[in-house]
């Protein structure tokens, strides 16, 4: 791949979330509002009340003969009584009297009524309206209690509190909930291989224990990110119908001392109250890190959390029916205690797939999306070197987006084709305008590329060339290996080089000058020519001899203390025979591309006008020469060769189709076979360098 821009890749920024309160919290707080609010407005104003209101005003006026009493009611606590003043005048008085003082009120009035003073009164028994709420607000907190309790009782239960910080925090997953089989993971075979025994162990423990066998008690799957780690995991659990507890490595850190250490135990004894059952920790590299290694001291947390999974793992009886899996992508920073034997003592390494893994693994991702007949799954896994399980789920996603964005009803090649540059580049930046210089300069630079690529390997041929911006790139030019690479030979790697310097030869032969866009490409090429002297021995002068320690420390303080294992005079001369590999490639790709120059000029025309050249197509003008009307005629020629071709095998599987429903009646009818040439809508996949 080329790079013609020289961008720094910006941290992106997470949006600003505003905090999210607790339901619980806010429930409690209208609780205690709503209390203070009831206590004001039952205990506020009763001392007040008492003193303001007394009997003395309605006591004169009843006791003064001067005044004329015509009616006294007595409703509850309120007293109105109705007179006529000294001017005759009526008047009314009204009162209100403490519950306490009611009794007093209605002897002093029997008294009034016998001497004369008033005629009968009306008398309404009052209700006590404080016993009341008082009887209201012990019902109301013993309520409030109970409630506090339960919720408090549920969140320790679900660990979401501060009293259950040690719990266990891993997902359980019950065995009629798992789906996963070992059907389900395409591929993988040596490792679901290295997997059946624990499942055989976890169905039929008493097999292995007649024998004396034991089964390993943990199990370490490591390899790059979306292999499918963590999918083994759970199609072992799956497999041998048990209860499967999933938890990550980070989840048993937390800020408290001890809480990693406890939620282990917890983590452990509910494992083995569940037995047969499976453990599986995710990214253990969070807490199984080396112990002493860097700079500093260690983290007391995670260290006590890691001594306590290794107590736990070590401590296991014989006849405990518990399996723990973890998973990394970074085993050589595990410490060494977790990896001997006693705990994780069977490691299985998950490869990415190879062509015929990955055929299976997109034959699993494309069902219910509707491919078109002339979509070849095989031709797919070919040009997807490298790509792992999750890669090629989230191409075929990106194929069935890009189709229902241009409104179609099947998912054709040329979609599979763009979601696959789309998950390696980046979206195409069709929006950006580019000037005629920038259009000729990346047109020449990635002519240069494809066309000393075509003319120095035979591993390796064009899927794309393109001057699109993509992603950090002003323009690319994708290629694919002819087949599955597992090493890379002394020609291989120089041609690589070549490849590599092509861009930048390009630009010096045909347009004078040389711009910043081969940066990494030159970056490349002084990787692979370090790699072929420093640990490959490829290299004429030290032949055979490999400079530097093959296990680098990942840790910065431990690599304090390492020397450099060669002199100073030998970095010189490493560092000159880097320059004359590099020197000496930049001289062939020149002469290759003097020797191609109408090729090149072709090539970089059909650029500038069209910005995009697919694999076919490249081919046709190589062959041509240059020539872009001999090319467009070899173009047509061969796409109407392949269309006769697919129409011809589509017309022999359906006559062996209808043959074979005239013998076989009973049977479905077949679906016609997805194969047709069909080598224009392939991606690519940029080899390992070293």
């Amino acid at each position: 791949m080329s790079n013609n821009s020289d961008k720094n890749n910006a941290p992106k920024q997470l949006p600003n979330r505003s905090p999210r309160f607790s339901s619980a919290i806010i429930f409690y707080a209208v609780l205690i509002v709503l209390l203070l609010v009831f206590s004001t407005m039952m205990f506020g104003n009763r001392n007040a009340t008492a003193d303001q209101t007394t009997l003395s005003d309605v006591v004169e006026v009843i006791e003064n003969r001067d005044y004329s009493v015509s009616m006294v009611e007595v409703n509850g606590t309120t007293v109105n009584v109705k007179y006529k003043d000294l001017s005759g005048v009526n008047q009314t008085m009204t009162q209100n009297v403490p519950y306490e003082y009611v009794d007093d009120l209605i002897i002093k009035l029997d008294e009034y009524k016998a001497a004369g003073l008033i005629g009968d009164y009306n008398y309404t028994e009052p209700v006590d309206w404080t016993m009341i709420l008082n009887a209201l607000s012990i019902v109301g907190f013993i309520v409030i209690a109970v409630v506090i309790f339960i919720n408090l009782n549920r969140q320790t239960r679900e660990g979401n509190n501060v009293f259950s910080f040690g719990n266990n925090r891993a997902r359980l997953t019950s065995p009629n909930e798992i789906k996963v089989k070992f059907t389900d993971v395409a591929g993988s075979v040596e490792e679901k291989e290295e997997l059946s025994e624990v499942v055989d162990f976890l169905k039929n423990p008493k097999k292995y224990k007649e024998l004396g066998a034991k089964i390993p008690k943990g199990v370490l799957l490591y390899g790059l990110p979306g292999t499918g780690k963590t999918l083994l995991a759970r199609a072992v659990a799956g497999e041998a119908n048990v209860p499967f507890f999933y938890i990550s490595g980070s989840d048993f850190v937390e800020m408290l001392v001890g809480v990693g250490a406890s939620r282990v135990r917890s983590l452990f004894a509910d494992a083995k109250k569940a037995a047969p059952a499976v453990i599986f920790i995710d990214e253990i590299d969070a807490v199984g890190r080396k112990r002493g290694a860097g700079l500093g001291g260690g983290q007391d947390e995670r260290e006590q959390t890691l001594n306590q999974i290794l107590v736990e793992m070590d401590g296991f009886d014989v006849n405990t029916n518990v399996i723990v899996i973890a998973a990394t992508n970074r085993v050589d920073v595990l410490d060494p205690a977790l990896l001997r034997p006693g705990r994780f003592d069977r490691r299985v390494m998950v490869n990415p797939p190879d062509v015929d893994e990955r055929e299976a693994i997109l034959k699993i991702h494309a069902k219910g999306k509707p491919l078109s007949p002339d979509v070849l799954l095989r031709e797919v896994a070919l040009s997807t070197v490298g790509f792992t399980g999750a890669d090629l789920e989230n191409l075929l996603n990106e194929a069935a987006l890009l189709a229902a964005r241009r409104n179609k009803k099947q998912i054709t090649p040329l979609e599979i084709n763009d979601a696959t540059f789309r998950v390696m580049m980046g979206p195409e930046k069709n929006s950006k305008r580019l000037t005629d210089k920038v259009k000729r300069l990346t047109a020449y630079h990635e002519s240069g590329h494809a066309v000393v690529l075509r003319a120095t390997s035979d591993v390796e041929k064009v899927d794309r060339v393109t001057i699109i911006p993509a992603g950090q790139a002003g323009g690319f030019t994708a290629y694919k290996p002819v087949e599955d690479v597992d090493y890379y030979t002394e020609k291989m790697l120089l041609d690589n080089i070549r490849m590599s310097l092509g861009g930048r030869a390009a630009e010096e032969i045909f347009l004078g000058e040389v711009s910043t866009g081969a940066a990494s490409d030159l970056q490349s090429c002084n990787r692979i020519a370090t790699a072929m002297v420093k640990r490959y021995g490829l290299s004429p002068k030290f032949r055979n001899m490999v400079f530097g320690d093959e296990n680098q420390e990942v840790f910065v303080g431990q690599s304090f203390g390492q020397v450099q294992s060669y002199s100073d005079a030998t970095a010189y001369e490493i560092d000159k025979e880097v320059q004359r590999i590099i020197t000496e490639c930049y001289e062939d790709t020149k002469r290759i591309l003097e020797e191609k120059r109408s090729t090149v000029e072709g090539l970089a025309k059909r650029l500038i006008e069209a910005y995009k050249v697919d694999g076919p197509e490249f081919e046709a003008i190589f062959e041509a020469e240059g020539d872009l009307e001999l090319a467009d005629k070899l173009y047509k020629e061969k796409k109407e060769a392949e269309l006769k071709e697919h129409e011809a095998r589509v017309a022999a599987e359906a006559a062996e189709t209808a043959f074979d429903e005239s013998s076989e009646p009973e049977e479905s009818t077949k679906e016609p076979a997805d194969e047709a040439p069909q080598a224009t809508d392939e991606s690519s996949d940029p080899p390992a360098k070293e």
